[in-house]
């Protein structure tokens, strides 16, 4: 199977108005297959936002290329979404929470098809019964569902997610990554997830790239071997998590 995201040897590098260099990427490369969820975990600063602007199209690598179905991204793309962690910068706070997803559909689709395609989507990620409420009116772990459900509406066969549970509280979060995953499975999506949680990475992925201190290069790709659905309690005491766990933080140390 051919990889539907190629990131084939990006370094980028920032240069201040002295001319002084900052290395925040150095010879990146790794493969996404499609329908996958693969995550990169490293510590802060590390550039792994960085990584995710540039294979999204918003930041042009210095050297090295990142390709989609074989071809180069030299601009942001249609397919690709990108969630940022501060997910509620990308809400309309203007309009309702159904507007909010209907906004960002595509195409000439009838106004009356897009607003029950968009009852739809707010139903499977858990926000029905909010369609009529504000943005401000919802918790911050609503607020992430809206900025998924808008993702989804947008039918980008790609999600790239940076940290995006990260300003949420423990129980919120623990709902929010189960909730990530079943919305991976009911609509097959490729997910590109970015944490500095190791527990995080390894109880949501397939894979997890683990990055070194900047300049960020991949210190191991790790397949985890690890059944879905998952639980997190019973998961996590799995002795294959553990040793999952402790290799990630040998690693990082």
């Amino acid at each position: 199977m051919n990889p539907i995201l190629e990131i084939k040897n990006v370094s980028k590098y920032f240069f201040d108005p002295k001319k002084n260099i900052t290395e925040a990427i150095d010879k990146l490369a790794f493969d996404i297959e499609e329908n996958s969820f693969v995550t990169l975990v490293g510590p802060s600063g590390c550039g792994k936002s960085t990584i995710l602007r540039c294979i999204c199209g918003l930041m042009e690598p210095t050297d090295g290329e990142v390709l989609f179905k074989n071809r180069k991204i030299i601009a942001p793309r249609k397919e690709i979404t990108l969630i940022f962690q501060e997910y509620s910068d990308s809400l309309l706070p203007w309009k309702s929470v159904l507007m909010n997803v209907t906004f960002v559909m595509k195409g000439k689709t009838d106004k009356n098809t897009k607003i029950e395609k968009a009852k739809e989507i707010l139903e499977k990620v858990g926000l029905e019964g909010f369609e009529d409420h504000y943005t401000w009116q919802l918790s911050g772990g609503m607020q992430q569902r809206l900025a998924i459900a808008r993702a989804l509406a947008y039918e980008a066969p790609i999600l790239l997610m940076d940290e995006p549970f990260a300003s949420v509280d423990a129980q919120t979060r623990t709902s929010l990554e189960n909730e990530m995953l079943s919305i991976w499975k009911k609509f097959n999506k490729t997910i590109l997830f970015v944490t500095h949680d190791i527990d995080e990475a390894i109880y949501l992925s397939e894979r997890v790239l683990v990055l070194s201190k900047r300049p960020s290069r991949v210190l191991k790709d790790i397949n985890i071997e690890l059944d879905y659905p998952r639980h997190h309690i019973r998961t996590r005491e799995n002795k294959v998590f553990l040793e999952y766990k402790r290799l990630i933080y040998d690693l990082l140390q």
